[in-house]
């Protein structure tokens, strides 16, 4: 997969992306672990508490790697997008169910993080240089 140059702003943006997702792995090892617990679909069939790990194990590798890994920046947006559309069920719950959690208490507020999802998935396609590899690929 070829390496696609991308602009000053599209490196800041994904350098914050990266950022972001690392200071949410450190959220789900510590201080946010029963929250992320409260998103997991009752529906998964494992423990919560590992789904939680797993994927803070996750976000911290794929934040780490957004940062130092430049040569790889399309393949991780693409995995970083794929990401984002697996953990859309828990939002989906988290709605659906009313729980608060991650200072979305209430319906209102639930319902505009399912929105932003979309918005996380571009983000990461585009600052990434993956969403202009999809265009000329497809």
């Amino acid at each position: 997969m070829e390496n696609i140059s991308t602009t000053k702003t599209q490196n800041f943006f994904r350098i914050l992306l990266g950022i972001f997702m690392i200071m949410a792995a450190i959220g789900h090892f510590t201080y946010q672990r029963q929250e992320f617990q409260a998103q997991v679909p009752n529906w998964v069939p494992m423990d919560k508490d590992l789904v939680v790990i797993l994927s803070g194990i996750a976000e911290m590798a794929i934040g780490l790697a957004l940062v130092f890994m430049t040569n790889h920046k399309v393949k991780l947006g693409i995995f970083l997008a794929i990401f984002y559309v697996l953990v859309f069920p828990g939002n989906i719950a988290q709605y659906l169910n009313g729980i608060d959690a991650l200072g979305m208490n209430t319906d209102e507020a639930r319902l505009i993080r399912l929105f932003l999802q979309p918005v996380l998935i571009l983000w990461a396609l585009w600052s990434s240089g993956a969403l202009s590899y999809l265009r000329r690929k497809y």
